[in-house]
């Protein structure tokens, strides 16, 4: 591949025009040697954390997103974006309806947005969510993955995100459809979006404070907080509980654990979406127990395809 930095340093000092150009080659060739290669640089350098957006269509992700962008940049610390699009029948890319409401200045070298097609997948992400976000984890501060909109299938993003965050609609009566859908055990931090309407917006935290603390039993329930992208309240305070989340995730060293499973997942998704179910079924236990990295997964991928070519030969 021509024009690709060929190390994790020469992808910083590229900006981000380079960092476009290696997402549009994952999205082409993700098995490619030359980017595995940047892949493995790039998890064994982790900059900063990874945040699930996740939440029902219209609860208001993209202008939360947009709220905690604003306050992050004044704060100093730097974001990148990845906004997961329902895809065009058309041309299977994004339709770019996230991307659009989220406000970015293109020179603002500290902000990165870039818009993924979900295409065929039922679980709110893109087929290559994970390896971008990791590739923006070494780079950026702070990396939000904002999903299409979760249902009762749609929960990927704990395979992808450090933490997830869920957005709930107040006097939206949702909290038993969470409950029944499972969907109220991923996140880490729950937040009621649109504040500014008030009382029911505090309503509507109540009930799920009670619902996750049912849902936790013995454990301990996630953060419920009350947060109003239109006026600003409740941005800082969500922030900070999601610092506050991470770090204990890191000190308890479960954060290490969970990257670790994450990258296992991947490894076995993209055996079977390049290879079939039956070569995940026949390599998976290669990758059970230990961290596989992306170098070795391109090798396997070509091995096994070559393998494929010379038997199909013979048909």
């Amino acid at each position: 591949m021509t024009g690709l930095p060929a190390d994790l340093p020469g992808l910083a000092r590229g900006g981000k025009a380079a960092l476009a150009r290696v997402l549009s080659a994952l999205e082409s060739a993700p098995d490619h040697p030359e980017l595995a290669t940047l892949m493995d640089a790039a998890s064994a350098a982790p900059r900063g954390m990874v945040i699930g957006i996740t939440g029902p269509p219209g609860v208001g992700k993209s202008t939360l997103l947009g709220a905690f962008i604003a306050r992050l940049r004044a704060r100093g610390e730097t974001v990148a974006v990845i906004a997961v699009d329902p895809s065009s029948r058309r041309s299977g890319g994004a339709l770019l309806g996230d991307r659009i409401r989220i406000a970015s200045d293109p020179q603002d070298a500290g902000l990165f947005v870039r818009s993924m097609a979900a295409r065929r997948r039922l679980g709110g992400l893109s087929d290559i969510a994970f390896p971008a976000a990791l590739l923006m984890r070494a780079l950026y501060d702070r990396v939000f993955v904002e999903t299409v909109g979760v249902g009762q299938s749609e929960t990927e993003i704990a395979d992808c995100a450090d933490l997830v965050v869920f957005c709930a609609q107040p006097g939206s009566g949702d909290s038993l459809q969470y409950m029944k859908a499972g969907i109220i055990e991923e996140p880490d931090v729950m937040l009621v979006t649109k504040g500014d309407i008030g009382a029911m917006a505090s309503r509507t935290a109540g009930d799920l404070r009670v619902a996750l603390t049912l849902a936790a039993g013995a454990g301990a329930a996630p953060p419920v907080e009350v947060v109003s992208a239109q006026s600003g309240a409740g941005i800082d305070a969500a922030l900070d509980r999601i610092g506050e989340v991470f770090a204990a995730r890191a000190a308890s060293g479960g954060l290490a654990g969970l990257r670790g499973r994450q990258a296992r997942v991947w490894a076995e998704r993209r055996i079977a979406e390049s290879l079939g179910q039956a070569a995940a079924d026949t390599l998976g236990p290669r990758l059970s127990g230990r961290e596989s990295s992306f170098a070795e997964i391109s090798r396997l991928c070509e091995r096994a395809r070559a393998l494929v070519h010379e038997s199909l030969k013979n048909i």
